[in-house]
């Protein structure tokens, strides 16, 4: 339709030809309209010559020749002679720039390369100037650099926003993708952050997108409005805040994650500290040892962290906890756990214990005294009052604690010492007195000089006390036992003699129970004295044991041709003993006083005798006799 633009190309047909009829197409054909002065072809502005006879002059937009007519356009083809003029095409009417025609569709811009082949037809002749050719490439503008600084600005904000603004997706799809991968790798954040190289990368491509956005920006015509260009390049700058802002959130995030993970590890050394309260020290240290770890590293290294500055606090609690034992006065438990706790600045920071090691002096002084003082007379005491006792003289000695550990050893000696006089247990007392003196023994306080040798006295007494008790209760072996011994270690006592007899009349009491019916008597009783002669008819030496008013033994040697006499004697009859001479037999002349006496004879062994075979007999002495006594031995064979 006429005034309708029409893009396609027209048919053969269609298409306007020359004066000669030739296609334009065809080989040797003209392709020029008819009229057409090829040298007069030019672009926008130049006249066509016109016809014969006519002026080429004219008003500016007609064709020449014909007054009120437009020029006709390049390649445009003139009406046919003596044919009305077509009127021109209406503004608007969507007729190609430049056509004149009559109605007819224009003619298509020809392909590119079209047109006749070069060197063709007289010189000047040709397309139209720009036909056939390939459209120019859109003109670069000037270098900007505020938009380049601007491009490379938004690229920085980690968002990708130059390569928006330049339509760029493919780049501003790689710089979500590497932001994406970023945040992937860092959230949530943690104590260790983000990998060094993992940043160094990151950081390397935002530069690198920077660059290349400004370079790409610079003579870059952008479609944005010009409000919105002025606000781009402040915009820009503001967010560059957003990986600023990111890191400092990261940071704090970071900086949170350290603070709860150091929280934790506080955390964790409370709960050694918790576990180890109760155990014996020996095992509860070494888990002692590794919360302090714990607490020197975070409130030494990590000192101005939360958990570096609850530290103090968790070593009051610690000490607290350590000397639990003090507070319970469980003074023997408490000196390890308060060794331990006095000993700490040499192994932990000083600067974090403060005065808190000093605190535990008198604690510590306090539990020596009152263990070492409790384990007095203690045999089985663990530890022994002199480990205790020592301890307290060698760290404290200007301490109260330490000027009281002599009177309380006077006392312990004393208090013992009085139970020995009619105490239920002398035995167990001077048991206790003996550790007390073993104690003292090995204690390096001069001042404790005296008070040893009460207690070497003290158990002296409870010695001899401890025989007679079990005397008395009838426990004749071990006061035999006990009275030897006293008379063996206190041989210039003068109750030795006393100890003595006691071991002879509870040997004798033994075999004769009747002669344990009380103590042989602590001195001699004065009066006349009966004379007892003792004989030997038999083989072996032989002890004879004699209790009653007078308490002693004698020992006969043994007879050389004596034997033993037969236990098979007629009924009524007597062993003839000791009836050869007199001088055949060993004897022993007993100077008794008068009483009833019971003996016990003890052979020794020899080839027809056994070790330990023992006799008991008894008699009365009177007064103004004379007495002798047979000692022989029996047998069935």
């Amino acid at each position: 339709m006429v005034g309708e633009p029409n893009d396609a190309r027209p048919e053969p047909s269609d298409r306007p030809v020359g004066a000669g009829g030739n296609d334009p197409r065809s080989s040797g054909g003209d392709p020029r309209p008819g009229g057409y002065d090829p040298r007069s072809a030019g672009g926008p502005g130049e006249t066509l010559a016109g016809a014969p006879g006519q002026s080429t002059g004219g008003a500016p937009g007609q064709q020449p020749g014909v007054p009120g007519q437009p020029a006709a356009a390049p390649w445009e083809a003139p009406a046919a002679s003596g044919a009305p003029p077509a009127p021109a095409a209406s503004a608007g009417a969507g007729a190609a720039p430049g056509w004149a025609g009559t109605g007819a569709p224009p003619p298509p811009a020809a392909p590119p390369g079209y047109g006749p082949p070069p060197g063709y037809g007289p010189p000047g002749y040709g397309p139209p100037p720009g036909y056939g050719a390939q459209p120019p490439a859109p003109p670069r503008g000037d270098a900007n650099p505020a938009q380049a600084a601007m491009i490379g600005l938004l690229n920085l904000s980690c968002l990708g926003l130059g390569y928006v603004l330049l339509r760029n997706w493919i780049g501003a799809a790689v710089c979500w993708l590497a932001t994406a991968v970023l945040l992937v790798m860092a959230l949530p954040a943690d104590v260790d952050g983000v990998p060094l190289g993992l940043l160094a990368g990151y950081g390397v491509f935002l530069l690198l997108a920077a660059a290349d956005g400004a370079r790409r920006g610079l003579r870059a015509t952008l479609r944005i409005g010009d409000s919105f260009r002025r606000l781009a390049l402040p915009l820009a700058l503001v967010l560059l805040a957003v990986p600023a802002g990111g890191s400092l959130a990261y940071g704090a995030a970071r900086d949170e994650a350290k603070e709860q993970a150091l929280l934790e590890r506080l955390a964790a050394a409370d709960e050694l500290v918790k576990s180890a309260d109760g155990l014996a020290f020996d095992k509860a240290e070494p888990i002692y040892r590794k919360a302090l770890a714990d607490y020197q590293d975070l409130g030494t290294g990590h000192a101005g962290s939360r958990a570096g500055k609850l530290v103090p606090a968790r070593l009051d609690a610690y000490y607290a906890t350590v000397s639990g034992p003090y507070e319970k006065k469980e003074y023997c438990a408490a000196i390890a756990p308060l060794k331990h706790l006095r000993e700490l600045p040499g192994t932990f920071d000083k600067d974090l214990l403060g005065a808190r090691p000093a605190k535990t002096d008198e604690p510590l002084a306090h539990s020596l005294y009152e263990c070492g003082t409790a384990a007095l007379g203690v045999q089985t005491a663990n530890p022994p009052a002199s480990e205790s006792l020592n301890a307290l003289h060698d760290t404290f000695p200007q301490s109260v604690h330490t000027t009281r550990v002599e009177p309380a050893v006077r006392a312990a000696i004393k208090t013992r010492a009085t139970a020995l006089t009619g105490g239920a247990a002398p035995c167990d007392t001077t048991e206790e007195l003996r550790a007390l003196r073993s104690s003292l023994d090995n204690m390096t306080d001069p001042a404790l000089a005296g008070a040893a040798k009460e207690a070497a006295a003290a158990v002296q007494k409870g010695h001899f006390s401890c025989g007679t008790f079990q005397f008395r209760s009838k426990e004749f072996g071990d006061a035999g036992k006990t009275m030897t011994e006293y008379a063996k270690d206190y041989p210039n006592s003068p109750q030795t003699a006393h100890a003595r007899s006691i071991a002879i009349a509870a040997e004798i009491a033994e075999e004769e129970p009747e002669a344990g019916k009380s103590l042989p008597p602590a001195e001699v009783p004065g009066g006349g004295r009966m004379v007892m002669v003792v004989s030997n008819d038999g083989p072996g030496s032989v002890e004879l044991l004699y209790t009653g008013p007078m308490t002693g033994k004698v020992t006969l040697k043994a007879c050389g041709t004596c034997t033993k006499y037969s236990s098979l004697i007629p009924r009524g009859g007597k062993v003839k003993a000791c009836t050869g001479p007199s001088s055949k037999y060993p004897k022993a002349t007993l100077l008794l006083p008068a009483g009833n006496y019971h003996f016990l004879q003890k052979r020794a062994a020899t080839g027809t005798s056994t070790a330990g075979d023992t006799k008991s007999s008894k008699a009365k002495i009177e007064s103004g006799y004379s007495y002798t006594n047979c000692l022989y031995v029996t047998s069935l064979y």
